[in-house]
């Protein structure tokens, strides 16, 4: 488990051995929907201070909710709104410490007050996102950026996509 009061060499530490976890619970499945789900609760469950950690995707332009812990969320997500769909229409993380100051903040959590989005590409594809809150203001730093980017690689690594726009 990684812990918020830990050093940034330990932060990484934790994520390596997160990143370990996460390869030996994927290993030998393709399924989208299957790692996703189990991505998501290996997450929610191992970082603290989290009050959820999901999966949107991509499809017919907009992002549609997938797999996730936590609270019931926002189903649909337009490209370039929010935190998500700037980060899917950027195609880079995005950390933010206060998602209240953050210009067209969707709010589907009124608990969440910090935010990391990661984009999900694979062979120049956006699949979609990553996206982790917490009730924390500051949550996540560019430590956890690296890490939740590494995290999000081996989830890509692990899927098996069809030539069609769909994911598998």
């Amino acid at each position: 488990m990684i812990h918020q009061s830990a050093t940034d060499s330990s932060v990484a530490t934790n994520y390596s051995e997160l990143a370990s976890q996460l390869r030996s619970l994927l290993a030998g499945e393709r399924d989208l929907i299957a790692n996703a789900a189990n991505t998501a609760s290996l997450l929610f469950n191992s970082l603290p201070d989290l009050n959820w950690a999901g999966f949107y995707f991509y499809k017919e332009g907009e992002l549609v909710l997938g797999p996730f812990q936590g609270q019931p969320a926002c189903v649909r997500i337009a490209m370039g709104k929010g935190v998500c769909g700037t980060a899917a229409e950027r195609r880079e993380t995005v950390v933010v410490a206060d998602v209240h100051e953050f210009p067209g903040h969707i709010a589907c959590d009124s608990a969440s007050n910090s935010e990391i989005v990661i984009p999900l590409v694979k062979d120049d594809r956006l699949l979609g996102v990553l996206d982790l809150d917490s009730p924390s203001l500051g949550r996540f730093d560019q430590e956890d950026a690296r890490g939740l980017n590494a995290l999000a690689g081996i989830f890509l690594d692990h899927l098996t996509l069809n030539k069609s726009s769909d994911l598998t």
